[in-house]
């Protein structure tokens, strides 16, 4: 037996000797290499914590000490070591989350995937404990990326106004921005900062010569900003420490008896202390360590010795096909510049910004900067195009409608991973952005079916220079190209049959799945007519007189039926008059688990039987009374 299959629980972590842990750090690395390739998920920086998720649940109790994992990612290892080792299904259905899972354990505590919240949520946590007087620490592990983000700044601002209340913040950085402070000097300056005595002597002789007459004062300021420089020579403190917080480090993040050591210095400051970590991201994996673009971030289902993927080729992203026709607009225009926040390459932008650097800009895990940013360049003559995760338009919101639409700013929006995304899980999934958008005034969206589309409709929306606009599609890989058999106002027809019963309307992607709907209706005996609105706000003033000519409406789509294009479509049905009911098929009112995304899907029943099934079942109700009803 490893010693990795004895821990099912931290504290069986406590009694390992030095050796002990340095073969389970090993045996780790090999775990996640093994398992993960199987998989697929988060390779990298879970190889790079290793050491230090250890030293994490050797100085604490968890889950009375509470450890808060910002962008989830980097939780692996913490898995292994509270009980989950079977990462068989790690991200599929079934199995286990690839983020912390409350449900999964009661050592996690967020679940959210976004970046940046953890320090709120320790902020949050270490009062509530204040408030009712219990014991324990709250532990907020933040990767460097993480400060990056707004949030994190503004949670510090907070945790440093209560110099007394006990919280300690793990800085895991990866960057390799700084060298690590090396020797017993260093040890012992930062065992200094964070032990009572050392505050108390600073505070009596902070009263002390402040009380002297003449010299007292300009002594101290003399002394104290000695001091600073003195510790400002050794690690980069200055910054934090200004804010209110304890400083310690730079602790070499591999080596578990540096980090745990600090751990427990932290803890014996009764205030909030930063524990600053070098690590190496894909530490002992040779292959993620000449990766210098993201060291196998994330990785596919693969073969660990060579890195082939084993998972058979189905065709091209839809990243990949935004990413080329961004550069030959680029090339054609001038004034076209690109946004993203942190997701330079996994948003297809790589290629614009080798072609372009002096038009490309990363502002980091800062979505709300981006947007006010491209207001900015939009009101100085520039048309930006600003690339984001779906999930990640829900940060930058009130930015969207106050600062960008409010002032009917040409900027263009471009959603990656929108809809079901499927292993990523619930906070992952792009399923709320067409709702969202919807109250969005002068707004334009975009949702193309095929890759023909995408490029003409990128091109149509940064051609509006008065307005915002939005083009959204899914992380998966782009189908064969659907051609329209004609064209009613700006809709694409894609299917027409004789004495048509029912409009179907499909919002994109699930254009193919209308289409397979529409043909098992047909052998049913039931006459179909599929419609790609193509721009789904405002919808074509077309819609409603061709709705006017069927008995039901279905409109199919891959976000959140709760004020989507279904409900826009039966608002513009209401408003023109056509009193024809409208059946909405997209995904409810809740979280969905982690899955494969067809089998989201399925399970949604977003598949050409639920949704033949269900149009029969309702035009079955509405031959018998005249109406059309929902039916489960």
């Amino acid at each position: 037996m490893t010693i990795l299959e004895t821990i099912r629980q931290p504290r069986d972590l406590k009694g390992l000797s030095g050796a002990e842990l340095g073969v389970l750090t090993e045996e780790i690395r090999e775990f996640l290499v093994r398992a993960v390739s199987r998989t697929g998920g988060h390779l990298g920086p879970n190889l790079g914590v290793v050491e230090l998720t250890i030293a994490l649940h050797r100085a604490f109790d968890s889950p009375v000490d509470r450890i808060l994992w910002d962008i989830g990612h980097q939780s692996y290892v913490h898995k292994l070591l509270t009980g989950r080792q079977d990462f068989s299904a790690l991200r599929g259905k079934g199995g286990l989350s690839g983020y912390p899972a409350r449900e999964e354990s009661e050592h996690d505590v967020i679940e959210n995937s976004h970046a940046s919240t953890a320090l709120g949520w320790a902020d949050g946590l270490a009062k509530a404990r204040e408030v009712k007087g219990e014991r324990g620490h709250v532990v907020a592990v933040v990767g460097d990326g993480a400060l990056t983000g707004g949030m994190a700044w503004e949670a510090l601002n907070n945790i440093a106004d209560a110099p007394d209340r006990p919280l300690i913040i793990v800085v895991n950085d990866n960057a390799r921005s700084y060298a690590p402070t090396i020797g017993g000097l260093a040890d012992h300056l930062a065992t200094l900062r964070t032990t009572d005595g050392y505050e108390r002597v600073l505070a009596w002789g902070k009263e002390v010569l402040r009380r002297t007459p003449v010299v007292g004062a300009p002594l101290y300021e003399s002394l104290h900003g000695a001091k600073k420089g003195f510790k400002e020579a050794f690690a980069p403190q200055g910054l934090f420490e200004d804010l209110g917080l304890k400083y310690v480090g730079p602790v070499d993040g591999h080596d578990i008896g540096a980090v745990e050591s600090a751990l427990r210095r932290a803890k014996r400051f009764h205030g909030p202390v930063l524990v600053h970590c070098l690590t190496e991201k894909g530490r002992g994996y040779e292959p993620a360590l000449t990766d210098e673009l993201d060291r196998f971030h994330t990785i596919g289902v693969m073969d660990p010795a060579t890195c082939a993927p084993l998972a058979a080729p189905g065709g091209r992203p839809w990243t990949s096909v935004f990413g080329e026709e961004i550069v030959r607009i680029g090339e054609e225009r001038a004034d076209v510049v690109a946004l993203t926040a942190a997701m330079l390459h996994p948003l297809g932008l790589g290629a614009f910004a080798e072609r372009f650097p002096d038009r490309v800009w990363d502002v980091g895990i800062a979505e709300q900067h981006a947007v006010t940013m491209a207001a900015g360049l939009a009101t100085a003559g520039l048309h930006p195009v600003v690339a984001l995760y779906a999930t990640f338009l829900n940060r930058a919101f009130d930015q969207l409608l106050m600062d960008v639409a409010l002032h009917r700013c040409g900027v263009t929006f471009v959603l990656d991973r929108a809809g079901v995304t499927g292993p990523d899980g619930a906070s992952h999934n792009g399923v709320w952005d067409l709702s969202l958008l919807q109250v969005v005034p002068d707004l334009r969206i975009a949702v193309p079916r095929d890759a023909a589309r995408l490029r003409a409709q990128l091109r149509e929306a940064v051609a509006v220079d008065d307005a915002p606009t939005v083009v959204r599609f899914p992380k998966e890989n782009v189908g064969p190209d659907i051609p329209a058999l004609d064209r009613v106002g700006g809709m694409d027809v894609l299917h027409r049959a004789e004495r048509a019963r029912v409009l179907l309307v499909a919002v994109g992607v699930l254009a193919p799945v209308c289409l397979g709907a529409a043909e098992l209706l047909a052998a049913g005996g039931t006459g179909c007519t599929v419609v790609d609105p193509r721009w789904v706000k405002p919808l074509d003033p077309a819609l409603p007189q061709l709705a006017s000519r069927h008995r039901l409406v279905a409109v199919v789509e891959d976000s959140s039926r709760t004020s989507g294009v279904g409900s826009a479509v039966a608002g513009a049905l209401r408003d023109a008059g056509v009193d024809v009911p409208v059946r909405q098929f997209g995904i409810p009112d809740q979280f969905l688990p982690h899955a494969e995304r067809g089998e989201v899907l399925a399970d949604l029943g977003l598949t050409p039987v639920e949704i033949a099934g269900r149009i029969s079942a309702s035009l079955a109700v509405k031959d018998i009374d005249g109406t059309v009803k929902e039916s489960e």
